[in-house]
């Protein structure tokens, strides 16, 4: 399995060292994943101001 990498300002979690969504260097250490499916439904999107679809990062340092 390939290392999972997370944006350092979106949170996105994706296999490149730079973020496919806000071209932004990611990090390999992060914390905790959440997925999202609908963010217009979703409490968790809106607290942590995700409006894509998709698996996130919880912490990212």
């Amino acid at each position: 399995m390939k290392q999972l990498y997370a944006c350092k300002n979106c949170h996105w979690l994706t296999k490149e060292k730079v973020c496919p969504h806000c071209a932004v260097p990611t990090s390999k250490r992060w914390r905790g994943y959440v997925i999202i499916d609908d963010p217009s439904n979703s409490q968790i999107a809106e607290k942590m101001n995700i409006k894509k679809p998709g698996k996130y990062a919880l912490k990212v340092r």
